[in-house]
């Protein structure tokens, strides 16, 4: 592989290894994500390219939702050498506080093309609906 030498850069990637950019168990590095509303669905992505869902753990406790995921070097069968290594490696982490009206026990994960996305529906305790009002002029409903 041909390329130009750039120290600057050499230095930049010494000084992550040795500041510990590269996530740990004990200190993970944050995943970008993405969260929106798809109508009565909540829509959270997170960005983990490289990454088998063998490595990516998904808990929820109580409302706090927590995504854990490991990217490790490619192996070499070859017993090549790496020429060049930008990409991240470690541990990833992301804790997002979910609402109360968000129904945790129905969370759905897919993961395709590099992005883990939970689609977490509103609870059914959580949507408007009509009480009805008793008494002696008779019955009206008042929607809440």
């Amino acid at each position: 592989m041909l390329m130009r030498t750039d120290p600057f850069r050499e230095m930049d990637r010494i000084v992550q290894q040795l500041s510990g950019t590269s996530g740990t168990w004990s200190k993970p590095s944050v995943m970008p994500m993405d969260a929106y509303r798809q109508g009565d669905v909540y829509v959270i992505a997170f960005d983990l390219p490289g990454v088998s869902t063998e490595a990516i753990n998904i808990d929820v406790e109580r409302n706090m939702l927590t995504v854990k995921a490991e990217r490790r070097p490619a192996e070499k069968s070859d017993g090549g050498q790496m020429e060049l290594s930008e990409r991240p490696l470690g541990v990833f982490s992301r804790q997002v506080m979910l609402a109360d009206t968000l129904d945790t026990e129905r969370i759905q994960a897919d993961y395709d093309a590099g992005v883990l996305t939970l689609r977490i529906p509103i609870a059914e305790r959580a949507k408007p609906r009509k009480i009805s009002i008793g008494g002696e002029a008779g019955r009206k409903q008042i929607t809440g």
